[in-house]
């Protein structure tokens, strides 16, 4: 078998471009992977160009052969656009190897711990100052069936012009939310590293009786030093590393104590082969993984398979708003029930994108955050 072809698709989806990747071969088989970088996904559609051409006439088997051949294929190797570019051609070359082999991605990886994956409902509660507003989201969660979902209680504007009174309205937020969610449903804060230090301590004060799950990135996450002296402060777990892109930056954040959840992305994080290996040196921190799962249906999925196979796994992320579409986008659609994924039993991934319903979405240029950085007084 041999690969013959590498193709690229782009569709606007609610907030962001899903960039696919397809590797197909001279046998029929085909391989779909993930790169939907928000911002720079042109970028990353040129560098799965540029390097899945020395993947042309190549046997597809074996994908971590291939990831450590392209990883050093070139001098300047890491960065967001060439990790999330790896990511996608090795998550396609999964893909191949689990329907060349005709067993799911996660007996490749060592088969599955579970047979059902818990997910959270992300991007659920944004926006709102508003206690009955996250009152009643938080109730529609559990309706839902989700043992937890992501608040996020304040903004970069709001903790600018008031951060006392951000603060005050953040906890009547989570407030509101805990007394609709009930006691037992976990809810995790998104703080997006808009935080000071400072700032992430009072916060952790004024939310503790309210028991959060996890404060995310509440400050920014290249220090890991100072992230880790940050949870040494705080009551509530630290989850952080959507940003990180190697073992390497892991090793440096977990050897610190930095955080007590991470959150690797497979999409932007060189793909299965390497998370797989941040989930087992996260495991002998004893530290659970939450995947961060932002993009579409291959991410999903193959962040599902991982969830799978690793003993370590804590909560997988679902973008709850994007879910109804994202189903229908997938062939078959992801099967979801009462708060958890059903673990696939199919070849591969399991799915296939349907390129017909999303073709009436066209690619659209990334509109420019507004967002101005972290807030440091």
């Amino acid at each position: 078998m041999k690969i013959t072809g590498i193709e690229t698709f782009k569709f606007w989806v609610d907030w962001c471009n899903w960039l696919l990747v397809r590797i197909t071969t001279d046998e029929g088989l085909c391989g779909w992977g993930e790169a939907s970088l928000h911002g720079a996904v042109e970028s990353v559609e040129v560098a799965v160009r540029e390097y899945g051409a020395q993947l042309i006439g190549q046997d597809p088997a074996g994908p971590e052969q291939h990831w450590h051949r392209l990883y050093n294929s070139w001098r300047w190797r890491g960065g967001a656009v060439f990790m999330s570019a790896l990511g996608a051609l090795d998550l396609a070359l999964w893909d191949i190897e689990g329907k060349r082999l005709g067993v799911p991605v996660h007996r490749l990886l060592g088969g599955a711990h579970r047979d059902k994956v818990r997910v959270y409902a992300s991007h659920w509660i944004v926006g709102t100052d508003a206690p009955q507003t996250a009152h009643e989201a938080a109730r529609e969660a559990v309706r839902r069936g989700f043992s937890g979902f992501k608040c996020s209680p304040f903004t970069f504007e709001g903790l600018r012009e008031n951060e006392a009174g951000a603060i005050s309205r953040a906890a009547d937020v989570v407030a509101a939310a805990r007394d609709g969610a009930g006691p037992d449903t976990e809810i995790f804060i998104e703080c997006s590293e808009l935080l000071s230090p400072r700032l992430a301590v009072r916060l952790d004060e004024v939310l503790a009786p309210y028991r959060p799950a996890w404060l995310e990135e509440p400050v920014p996450f290249e220090n890991a030093r100072a992230m880790a002296q940050l949870q040494r402060d705080l009551r509530a777990p630290i989850a952080t590393g959507e940003r990180l892109l190697s073992r390497h930056e892991y090793r440096e954040l977990l050897e610190a104590g930095g955080c007590r959840i991470v959150q690797p992305d497979l999409m932007h994080a060189g793909g299965m082969t390497e998370v797989r290996r941040i989930a087992a040196l996260a495991e002998t921190w004893y530290v659970p993984v939450a995947p961060h799962n932002p993009g579409g249906p291959i991410c999903t999925m193959a962040s599902l398979h991982l969830a799978a196979a690793i003993p370590n796994f804590f909560i997988l992320e679902q973008m709850e708003p994007q879910r109804e579409f994202r189903d229908r986008a997938s062939l078959p659609p992801i099967r979801y029930e009462a708060g958890y994924f059903d673990v696939p039993q199919a070849p591969g991934w399991g799915i296939e994108p349907d390129l017909k319903l999303l073709a009436d979405r066209p690619f659209r240029p990334q509109p420019p955050s507004n967002r101005r950085g972290s807030v440091w007084r």
